[in-house]
This record gives structure tokens, C-alpha cells and sequence, in this order.
């Protein structure tokens, strides 16, 4: 096999408008698209800066409600001020800076409720 990255994975949510104002405008992503491609699909597709990876927003996989995706990792090198940030702009970390033998980190839900986790690996990790 010769898979050199992975290049995007979709997010389920049921308001693209608001999926899209969140990772934009919350967590500082870039929206690289928002097309029409039919009368019920719209590629929502947004991307952290400097990453490889892009997310798309989807409303139309019916085995993938929306809140259902857990476990999306985002790293950061300023988890601190990250998290400051987030509580201003209204987002609920329930248990504040977590630690473990990787690094440091906190957990929170996107408007539909799909899990994130946002840490910062240890250096000697």
C-alpha cells in the first residue's frame, strides 16, 4: 500500500451554518469550502492552519447522526491559552486541564456534540 496521509474525514453535524461559524470562528480553523453540489448537498469543508488533514461538515450520512463522532484529537502548543479562549467564547470544558504520561489536555463537544479533545504532548513523549 502506498497511503501517504490521510486527507480529510467528515463530521457529522445537523446545522452546517453553525458547524461552520464554530470550527471557523471557535477553533480557528479555515474554511477551504462551501459549495452547493446539489439540492440536498453542501461540502462544507474546513481545515486547521498549517494541517494536512481537512474536516467536512456532513449532514447527509444516515449511519452517522450528528454528535456521534468521539475522539477527535487537536493538538496545541498553547493549551493554556487555547483553553482561556474557549471558556471566553463560551465553550464548557467540564473538567478543566487534564494530565497524563503523554502530555496535558481537556475535553469538549462541538455544537451537535461530537467529542474533541484539544492536548499538548509532552516533549519527551
Amino acid at each position: 500500500m502506498t497511503i501517504s496521509q490521510v486527507q480529510l474525514f467528515s463530521v457529522p453535524v445537523s446545522d452546517q451554518d453553525r458547524a461552520r461559524d464554530f470550527y471557523v470562528d471557535v477553533l480557528g480553523f479555515n474554511l477551504s469550502m462551501d459549495t452547493q453540489l446539489g439540492p440536498d448537498m453542501r461540502w462544507v469543508m474546513v481545515i486547521p492552519p498549517g494541517a494536512q488533514t481537512a474536516l467536512t461538515l456532513v449532514t447527509w450520512f444516515p449511519t452517522m447522526p450528528a454528535g456521534s463522532l468521539k475522539g477527535m484529537v487537536l493538538e496545541t502548543n498553547d493549551l493554556e491559552g487555547d483553553v482561556e479562549r474557549l471558556i471566553s467564547l463560551g465553550v464548557k470544558i467540564a473538567n478543566g486541564i487534564e494530565e497524563a504520561p503523554w502530555g496535558r489536555f481537556v475535553q469538549f463537544d462541538d455544537p451537535d456534540g461530537n467529542g474533541i479533545v484539544l492536548q499538548a504532548t509532552a516533549r519527551d513523549a
